[in-house]
């Protein structure tokens, strides 16, 4: 019976400890993604062209001004290290690291709709929604 408890305690700390990784890897995982991909952008003048590129699209325009009015009491997340998490949780790790290469070297804007398209199906509406606002309080800042 003591061998039972034993292992029944061994198995839920190792439960707990396996969850404390993966909790805290995420978040780990998560921050250096955005702090990577922010320095780049700033650095690199891409925030700039994609600026501009949205400024230079109407359709993409109205999209993303889908989040400008909203309740952000009701979104599933409001940071932008958030999305991410959620993005690494739905989309996976190594995907959006091709993502971002992908970008880095240059996307058609038919390969932006179509990655757009694949993520959507990912996502729920409000994860998308809260997106929006994300990428509408970036790009009007």
């Amino acid at each position: 019976m003591r061998f039972v408890k034993k292992l029944f305690v061994t198995i839920i700390i190792l439960v707990g400890i396996g969850y404390g990784i993966y909790y805290f890897g995420t978040n780990l995982a998560s921050e250096k993604i955005m702090n990577d991909v922010s320095v780049e952008l700033e650095n690199s003048g891409y925030l700039d062209e994609i600026k501009q590129f949205v400024a230079n699209d109407p359709e993409l325009q109205s999209y993303i001004e889908e989040g400008a009015n909203v309740d952000k009491n009701k979104l599933p997340f409001t940071t932008k290290e958030q999305a991410t998490r959620v993005l690494i949780k739905k989309v996976g790790l190594s995907e959006l690291l091709a993502i971002q290469s992908k970008a880095t070297s240059g996307m058609t804007e038919n390969e932006m709709l179509n990655l757009l398209n694949e993520i959507e199906g990912k996502l729920t509406d409000e994860e998308i929604l809260a997106l929006k606002v994300l990428a509408y309080q970036e790009l009007n800042n």
